[in-house]
């Protein structure tokens, strides 16, 4: 691992590169790019390990408010599982493989806004971490596809169970039963992606949103996913007493106060996550 530390538009930027992937602090943002261009960012055992333990990271540094998941090159976001590695594998392998937590289960998990920033080919696993994130930006290029039943198996980092939830049941079955893969502008069509961008203007438009993020508290952005996430786990009175309760402890905050404060005197709002 090899640690970095540069100035850049005067704020302090850190980089950590690990084998497969390398993760940047920059302001209160966190970037994570999985580095395996050759392989079209096809994710092995060891990029699953370190993907996990930066997403970690993340998690758990109290000085980072959002995180931005892209892939290396131009080519691809990731291309999915490495299929080289996972050839020979059997059922026993594979139940004790996914009997741990999954990096894209650990996206939907962390109380932190994840954005996919999506540079290229998001294929099989790679397109489970897109519907795993939270908010997705694409570039003009980028295409999306659960192609995982053409070589005789079906999606296994939660394809099946978050593409009918985000697209509806027909068309998610429509890609999970051919493999067909769709393009960008398809993929904001039908809702998979939140924003497509020419390709040169990918980071820019992603650096953007992170501003608008990075405006926002971070302890009331923990609660909205939390309470955006029940609404897809839970039933609809469930969740809603839920939210009452999340609600609720909203106004336990100090955020919510300053809030208000500087509503009523008409000023941007200074938020410190508490």
């Amino acid at each position: 691992m090899e640690l970095q530390s540069s100035m850049h538009d005067e704020r302090k930027i850190t980089i950590m590169e690990f084998e497969t992937v390398i993760y940047e602090k920059k302001d209160r943002a966190a970037w994570i790019t999985l580095n395996r261009p050759e392989v079209l960012n096809a994710a092995n055992n060891k990029m699953r390990k370190e993907l996990k333990k930066v997403l970690e990271e993340a998690r758990d540094d109290d000085g980072i408010s959002v995180i931005a998941v892209t892939g290396a090159g131009d080519k691809a976001f990731s291309a999915g599982a490495d299929i080289g590695e996972i050839a020979s594998l059997s059922s026993i392998d594979q139940l004790s493989r996914y009997s741990r937590v999954l990096p894209q289960t650990l996206i939907r998990q962390i109380a932190k806004p994840v954005i996919a920033v999506v540079n290229g080919l998001a294929l099989g696993g790679g397109c489970e971490m897109v519907l795993a994130c939270d908010i997705a930006i694409a570039s003009e290029n980028a295409k999306f596809g659960v192609p995982e039943i053409k070589v005789g198996v079906i999606p296994g980092a939660g394809g099946t169970q978050i593409l009918p939830r985000l697209i509806g049941e027909k068309r998610a079955k429509e890609l999970l039963f051919t493999g067909r893969t769709i393009t960008a502008a398809e993929a904001l069509q039908i809702g998979l992606v939140n924003q497509v961008v020419p390709a040169e203007s990918l980071k820019e438009a992603a650096e953007s949103f992170i501003a608008v993020l990075l405006k926002r508290s971070p302890v009331i952005l923990k609660i909205a996913k939390l309470a955006a996430n029940r609404a897809l786990e839970t039933t609809l009175m469930t969740g809603l007493s839920s939210e009452t309760d999340l609600f609720a402890f909203c106004f336990s905050t100090e955020d919510r106060l300053e809030g208000a404060r500087a509503f009523m005197e008409k000023r941007e709002p200074q938020f410190k996550g508490r």
